[in-house]
């Protein structure tokens, strides 16, 4: 795709990245096919390349409206694009920087702006979303029912396992609202990676992995954000760890893309790139532990995996989780049209809210379909959005596993 982007943006390291990865466009449509919104909606402009078109056209000095600004909105950034695309056009950098660009140009009205500010305030901070998310709970039968579906019922938080002095140690990414949302899932990975004889440090002082501003179009906060987390890290790294394991694959792929966000850093740049190479999936670590892997007694066998767009897309392991889970025991019921987004992808469910129904609803159906007693995943966004209108419960998939002759689960 040729390019004439506009001399100051030509001169920046945003700009460069950006025409590059236009130049790499070949404008085939092969992604029209797999794009969520270009299904629902058939709008050229709702698929990757209208949007990518768009995005050009704002590099290109063409004044953005408020027409751009929507359709970059619906985007859900579920890079299935990337996973089609022949030409290895990196669509997920370039949705960036359009949002970006078109942020800084395109006022909100008033309540969607001051949304947006409430998600970029509440949810990267733990405690205040945990306190909020808490009284909600209390309340729940007197919240709008809109509301209500987001607040999902509190689950008792197991004990994390002693502290052992394992050989092998990794930092652990607790997340923002994951351990509210869902404290059984923390505990329960350091539990099973405690009976592998992996100990986990803890990092009080880590913070949000930052995509949730990434992606609303405010890089520099989320950079703020890194410099936190490796800051809080870097000790436990220098001291041995081998690894940083992310289990929500929505943080996961940020993390790993550390490297590439600070690379303008100079303090930090080194570092991050370490901390991104450092990065891993829960299923990347327990591949190498499979031979002493089996379900977890109370687990039931015959369930649906749902591979999270972050998962598959984004970090590229698509099919690894299932082919564990079959090989240690489980009965994998068929997922129909398994590459698609199932509508949280972040903040998209309170901000795009008819769209993302739609396709949880899609999505649902192709889950069902098989008639799983349980529906597993891997991301604590698409957990509680599918959870809350799934016939079946909705569980991070290390719930249902543990080291072979364990007593407990």
């Amino acid at each position: 795709m040729q390019t004439w982007l506009s001399e100051d943006i030509q001169k920046t390291a945003q700009g460069q990245e950006a025409d590059r990865i236009l130049r790499s466009c070949t404008h085939c449509g092969f992604c029209l096919a797999t794009c969520p919104t270009y299904q629902l909606l058939g709008d050229e402009r709702d698929s990757p390349r209208g949007r990518i078109y768009l995005i050009k056209q704002v590099l290109e000095g063409h004044e953005p409206t408020a027409q751009t600004q929507l359709h970059l909105d619906r985007c859900l950034t579920c890079r299935a694009c990337e996973t089609t695309c022949p030409s290895g056009v990196q669509y997920g950098r370039l949705a960036d920087i359009g949002r970006e660009l078109v942020e800084q140009q395109v006022p909100r009205n008033r309540p969607a702006a001051l949304k947006r500010l409430a998600l970029r305030w509440i949810l990267p901070r733990r405690r205040l979303f945990t306190t909020l998310l808490r009284l909600g709970q209390q309340v729940r039968p007197l919240v709008p029912a809109a509301l209500r579906a987001k607040i999902p019922p509190r689950r008792a938080a197991p004990a994390w396992p002693a502290r052992a002095p394992h050989r092998r140690q990794v930092l652990l990414l607790e997340g923002c609202v994951q351990p509210a949302m869902d404290p059984v899932i923390n505990p329960q990975t350091a539990r099973l990676l405690d009976q592998l004889g992996i100990g986990v440090v803890r990092t009080p002082a880590s913070v949000c992995c930052g995509a949730i501003d990434q992606h609303l179009g405010h890089p520099e906060t989320a950079r703020q954000r890194i410099r936190q987390n490796i800051d809080a890290w870097w000790p436990a790294i220098e001291a041995g760890a081998e690894a940083i394991v992310v289990n929500a694959s929505g943080c996961g792929v940020q993390v790993k893309d550390y490297g590439h966000l600070m690379a303008e850093d100079p303090d930090y740049v080194d570092k991050a790139k370490r901390v991104s190479a450092l990065c891993r999936d829960p299923v990347e670590l327990l591949l190498e532990e499979e031979q002493r892997l089996e379900p977890a007694a109370d687990a039931p066998r015959a369930i649906a995996f749902q591979s999270p767009c972050t998962l598959q897309h984004g970090q590229k392991l698509g099919g690894r989780v299932e082919g564990l889970l079959s090989r240690i025991g489980f009965s994998l019921t068929p997922v129909p049209d398994a590459h698609l987004c199932c509508g949280s992808a972040g903040t998209y469910s309170v901000l795009q809210p008819e769209l993302s129904e739609r396709l949880r609803r899609n999505k649902l159906t192709n889950l069902q379909a098989g008639k799983p007693a349980l529906i597993a995943t891997a991301n604590i966004g698409c957990l509680t959005h599918l959870d809350a209108a799934a016939d079946v419960p909705v569980r991070h998939w290390l719930e249902l596993i543990q080291a072979k002759g364990t007593t407990t689960s």
